[in-house]
């Protein structure tokens, strides 16, 4: 019996067969319409057997090669509109026909292919049934599965790849006198070459991929939509190795799909993005999502004169002109990466620069910062690489030595002078500091593009590009700079080294928010001290947060490894859940973040700082272009060998597993309430409880003695950074009653109105628990402004059951729903209604 899946309330399917066929390369040709909310076009999917069907196995390790030579000059392609990548090419009179090779199994393959259909079914996980074992009409074909979700497919169809003009090149003579006769398996011979072509042949590769994705259709495909899958199949084909390597598939995506999002950005200008959805890219095109599948991708994005497109690519694209009114973009990847890492935004976007010399000048003096890393660290990376192969910065003596790779900042018309004050200075700072901790730059260039006011978090991390949240931007530096930091951070941890197991998202997410303190201290070039009285008092602030997560959620939710021993398990046929992924609530939490983060200091305090970052390096550069699981960490004398001199002692024992760490940390509440009583020997912390106590005394005696006005001049308190004032506020917080006087004090002091979201966030909490009308305002302003940060605030707004609070909630949310991402306005509309 099928497991049927509810799409709003159960775990996430991933049910693309990839034990059976991976894909190795996508090449997408889109065009993107704004009046119908639509994306069409057609995807080609280059396919290899996967493990459970491979015919044959390449003997020895692959290994990473050299790329010296990163750029690559680009050219439009008139017939289909993609650029080509300049190879050397000769002239052949091989052509088609050259393979002598009869057409009828092409003819018959067509006439059998034409009855396809699209009718949607239920589809889920089978424990019971095997997609190799579905029978139709007495045999049993092969059945491609793909991760598919609110797509409309037109038209599935095998691509003829034997027709591209100078194919044949591609396969060694030795190769082309043993292929079969049948049509099918040269088509498949082909696709093999063109996939497995080494690394320094990546710019002929592309070549290839563009002219075999133009090549003609040899026949439609019959295929069935389900609500997460797409199946496709050809009849009389039995097994992978024989199932057509390349195919064609015709869609469009639909207004209301869960991928990406259709809204104006702040300037009132249409736009389209992918926001991350707990669904990741399914909605956009067919594809594997398991985190297993890596491959490779080039896009053309068509789309109206005045639009930009945007995406993670390693190329900066420059629009080609096809016709009037419309323009072509094209970008690549080379290494390997999960679908789920696609990303694109399509907007009439602005590029944010800066005078040259100011920016010559912010370069300069972040390049000085001194590399912790010695020259035994830098000659890891002359060693092999553990990774598939592909073209690796690791293996680059220049990208080993690029501190700051090329950036640009995107943002709507409206922010650019907001992105130029802070943004665009900080960009260079926090690369150098993020160099400086942990070497070489995975990926070769960074565009940061300030999102829409919709999007449901601050900030996110693709391959060449971050998402910002438009609420790091006011306040000053801080929220800004700390939010790059750990976007940037994602690079190494989440992209480079990403988690086998998706419920394992501390992996990246645990990681990113320990180094973000590391790279943002760095950047600021503060001394010792100060460098350990603001992590000290981030700590503290995060151990509140998590605290009170752990106390206000379900339990199942907090576990850091909820699949325990079955983690990065799947079925035969490389199926499985994301468990807990379709949780609407889940993504408002912070307990991955926090919990990994507590680990990784405990480890840090463990065996010193110093240490412990020596070992990071150590970690990138032996696992970098892998994924991973938490057992990495568990068994780490098994897995980690070249770090025993940071984590063993001298007696052998792991001082990791002495304490029993890891238990603690991934399947218990522990070790949260015991650390509480660690940072009040912190400065910064005392200062803060000083500034705390003069505000409840001052409100005691307002409220004995109502009719005396508060002189300004009874107190004097004193200017506190961000932190600070973050941690002040939740104090406050804690106080039953604060009367007007003192809130309207409170904000003339701090200038709360001017600060930055974190700090203007716990302000909307004090006017709502204190039902401060004058700062109703202030909370319309957050709901309105910073979407990202506000759903907790619906809440507190219904909460306290005050007939105008419930009004300003409704009323917010009725303003934003229309463009609020789903599982954002899920959750809200649970509060409200």
């Amino acid at each position: 019996m099928e497991t049927q899946l509810d799409p709003m309330k159960d775990d996430l399917p991933l049910l693309a067969n990839t034990s059976y066929m991976l894909v190795k390369h996508y090449v997408l040709d889109l065009d993107v319409d704004f009046k119908g909310k639509v994306i069409e076009g057609s995807i080609v999917l280059f396919l290899e057997t996967g493990s459970q069907h491979r015919k044959t196995s390449s003997a020895g390790k692959e290994c990473c090669q050299s790329q010296f030579d990163e750029t690559c000059e680009m050219r439009a392609s008139e017939p289909c509109h993609i650029p080509m990548i300049n190879v050397p090419t000769c002239s052949s009179k091989t052509e088609y026909n050259d393979f002598a090779i009869s057409g009828k199994e092409e003819e018959a393959t067509a006439d059998e292919s034409s009855n396809h259909s699209n009718n949607e079914q239920a589809s889920g996980i089978s424990s019971s049934k095997d997609p190799c074992d579905i029978e139709n009409h007495g045999n049993k074909d092969f059945l491609l599965v793909l991760d598919c979700c609110d797509l409309a497919v037109l038209k599935v169809e095998e691509v003829d790849v034997a027709a591209v003009s100078g194919i044949e090149k591609l396969i060694r003579p030795a190769k082309l006198t043993g292929v079969s006769q049948e049509l099918e398996n040269l088509r498949n011979q082909i696709v093999h070459e063109l996939v497995t072509l080494p690394a320094d042949r990546w710019k002929e590769q592309l070549h290839y991929s563009t002219l075999c994705s133009q090549a003609p259709g040899c026949g439609e495909l019959v295929f069935s939509t389900g609500t997460w899958s797409l199946e496709i199949r050809k009849s009389g084909i039995q097994t992978p190795a024989d199932f057509p390597h390349a195919i064609r598939i015709w869609y469009k995506t639909k207004p209301e799909g869960r991928s990406v999002a259709w809204t104006t950005d702040q300037s009132g200008r249409p736009c389209v993005y992918t926001m991350g959805s707990p669904i990741n890219n399914r909605a956009l095109f067919p594809c594997q999502e398991p985190p297993i599948a890596l491959s490779t991708w080039q896009a053309s994005v068509r789309t109206a004169a005045g639009f930009v497109v945007l995406m993670s690519g390693e190329n900066s694209a420059e629009p080609v002109q096809l016709r009037e009114g419309v323009l072509s973009w094209y970008y690549y990847v080379s290494m390997p990466m999960p679908a789920s890492t696609f990303t694109v935004a399509v907007g009439c976007w602005q590029e944010v620069k800066q005078q040259s010399f100011k920016q010559t000048a912010a370069i300069e003096t972040n390049t000085e910062f001194p590399l912790p890393s010695s020259q035994t660290d830098f000659r890891w990376h002359e060693e092999t690489c553990g990774h598939v192969e592909y073209p690796c910065r690791f293996q680059n003596p220049a990208a080993r030595l690029q501190a700051v790779i090329p950036y640009r900042v995107f943002a709507p018309w409206c922010l650019m002078e907001s992105c130029e004050e802070y943004l665009l200075q900080l960009i260079p700072q926090c690369l150098s500091a993020a160099y400086a901790t942990l070497g070489t730059h995975p990926f070769s260039r960074l565009d940061v593009l300030i999102v829409p006011s919709n999007f449901s978090s601050l900030g996110m991390a693709s391959p060449h590009i971050i998402f910002l949240s438009q609420s790091v931007l006011p306040g000053g530096s801080h929220l800004c700079g700390t939010r790059l930091c750990h976007e940037i951070a994602h690079a190494w941890f989440g992209l480079a080294i990403g988690a086998r197991d998706w419920t394992e998202e501390w992996i990246s997410e645990g990681f990113a928010t320990f180094l973000e303190d590391i790279f943002w201290a760095r950047a600021q070039q503060l001394s010792h001290d100060e460098i350990k009285g603001q992590q000290e008092l981030k700590a503290l602030l995060r151990w509140r947060r998590l605290r009170d997560e752990v106390q206000n959620s379900e339990e199942e939710l907090q576990v850091l490894r909820p699949k325990k021993e079955s983690t990065g398990e799947f079925s035969e046929s490389g199926a499985s859940v994301v468990k807990y992924g379709l949780k609407a609530e889940k993504i408002f939490m912070q307990v991955h973040y926090l919990k990994g983060y507590f680990l990784l200091r405990s480890l840090a305090k463990t065996i010193g700082e110093v240490s412990y970052l020596a070992s990071l390096r150590k970690f990138v550069v032996k696992f970098h272009g892998q994924l991973v699981l938490s057992q990495v960490w568990v068994n780490c004398r098994k897995y980690l060998p070249e770090l025993a001199g940071h984590f063993w002692n001298t007696k052998g024992i792991c001082c990791l597993c002495k304490q029993n760490m890891y238990q603690r940390y991934f399947h218990t509440q522990q070790p949260l309430l015991e650390e509480g009583e660690t940072w009040k020997e912190c400065q910064l912390v005392q200062q803060v409880s000083g500034e705390v106590t003069k505000w409840t005394q001052t409100n005691r005696r307002i409220r004995k003695s109502s009719k005396k006005k508060m002189k300004q001049d009874e107190v004097v308190f004193q200017q506190l950074l961000p932190d600070q004032l973050v941690l002040l506020l939740e104090s406050l917080l804690e106080e039953k009653t604060l009367c007007p006087r003192i809130l309207q004090c409170l904000e003339r002091t701090y200038q709360l109105r001017e600060q930055d979201a974190e700090v203007r966030h716990r302000w909307c909490e004090l006017v709502i628990k204190h039902k401060y009308e004058p700062g109703y305002g202030d909370v319309e302003r957050f709901l309105r402004e910073d979407q990202a940060m506000g759903v907790y605030l619906y809440g507190e707004l219904m909460v306290n059951e005050d007939a105008k609070q419930q009004e300003l909630a409704r009323k917010c949310f009725a303003a934003a729903q229309e463009h609020m991402d789903a599982s954002s306005a899920k959750v809200v509309a649970e509060m409200l209604f």
